[in-house]
């Protein structure tokens, strides 16, 4: 989800709720700590230089059960972000504290903002010996569970 489908989403809501992966909700007492713009520059095992940016929020749960975020604040703090920090309409990085710091995609449900679990991924397959995934194949018995030459089930 890109930083203007976030704002866009904000314009609707009346309250702001995140949802984790296991379906449970990020307490409503969280507040966003931060909001960035980061950038990566690095090569992969194939040799490519490559560059990335996001624009990344931060999650935080405090002891403040008092006070909320409400939408119109998070939208002054990312008026703010992109006016000081020159934030691109880049896709959505947010972390959030379970385990360890955990960082996450983001999609809209409607109602709620989805966290989405990021996956690592080799980006020179072609490059570094990975096989290609075999295709999938079916293999069919038929009713009597034997097969018969030309019968096409083995």
């Amino acid at each position: 989800m890109k930083l203007s489908a976030v704002k866009s989403a904000l314009h609707n809501l009346d309250k702001i709720g995140f949802k984790l992966p296991d379906g449970s909700l990020v307490p409503r007492h969280f507040h966003v700590t931060e909001v960035g713009k980061v950038s990566k520059h690095f090569i992969d095992c194939g040799g490519t230089v490559r560059q990335e940016e996001v624009v990344s929020f931060q999650l935080w749960n405090a002891d403040d059960y008092d006070h909320r975020l409400h939408p119109e604040k998070l939208m002054h703090i990312i008026a703010l972000s992109e006016k000081t920090l020159d934030l691109p309409d880049a896709e959505i990085e947010v972390e959030y504290q379970g385990e360890t710091i955990g960082k996450f995609g983001l999609e809209f449900d409607g109602t709620h903002f989805i966290l989405t679990t990021k996956q690592t991924d080799c980006l020179a397959k072609d490059q570094c010996g990975i096989p290609a995934e075999k295709p999938k194949i079916r293999i069919s018995t038929n009713p009597s569970g034997t097969c018969t030459p030309g019968g096409n089930c083995c």
